[in-house]
């Protein structure tokens, strides 16, 4: 069979996925999304769990947008219960910006609390995208069971999806204001703050949260 001339230039596009630089890449990934093909689909999602940089992964995942969901949603169900990491959180990162709810179920809650912070935040921006009319009581509480863990950026994550949810996340922040964790405490009333002042600021609230702990007389653990 004869090749054309499309056959030739989506091979090429194919291949330049995995030269060795970046750049190359980069323009793969955007003349790949230019001129979307169903033969994309697979080399671009294989690529979005190993892609070592950051600005081409997120080209690969513009890209994945550009063709039909009905070709790109099972594919990226079936990458959110890959056992690499990266597979999962660019799955979770693509989903949320495709956008369509026909995914919300495999937002599990094994996803939003897992271990790896990358995919937890990933999993936390799909969730409050994603999520039904009527749900959003039920995420806010899984959320808030996350409350108090990791580092400055993986808080600040969290507490963008407990706002980005209203005031029904209310509740579940009220309850974590008296959880025996500090960490926990300082982290809900941080995130009440913002949900109250959207622009406070998530460094100002969390130093106002522990302040007011330590007034209170509660012991901080430094964080």
């Amino acid at each position: 069979m004869t090749m054309t001339s499309g056959d030739a230039d989506a091979t090429r596009a194919l291949q330049a996925l995995e030269d060795s630089r970046s750049s190359v890449r980069l323009r793969a990934a955007l003349a790949v999304g230019s001129a979307p093909d169903p033969c994309f689909v697979d080399k671009l999602i294989e690529r979005c769990a190993i892609e070592p940089e950051f600005f081409v992964r997120d080209m690969l995942t513009w890209a994945l947008t550009r063709h039909p969901v009905s070709l790109t949603l099972p594919e990226l169900l079936h990458e959110v219960r890959s056992e690499r990491a990266q597979a999962r959180s660019q799955a979770l990162h693509t989903l949320s910006k495709i956008g369509d709810r026909q995914a919300w179920p495999a937002i599990t809650r094994a996803l939003l609390s897992d271990a790896d912070d990358e995919v937890a935040r990933s999993a936390w921006r799909a969730a409050v995208l994603l999520v039904p009319e009527g749900e959003e009581p039920a995420l806010a509480t899984v959320l808030a069971t996350q409350l108090g863990r990791g580092e400055r950026e993986t808080q600040l994550s969290l507490s963008q999806a407990l706002v980005a949810l209203g005031e029904v996340a209310g509740p579940a922040l009220h309850d974590a204001t008296t959880a025996d964790d500090p960490g926990v405490r300082a982290h809900a009333l941080a995130t009440q703050r913002l949900l109250r002042d959207p622009d406070a600021g998530f460094e100002l609230a969390i130093e106002e949260a522990k302040r007011v702990l330590a007034l209170a007389g509660v012991p901080q653990d430094g964080r």
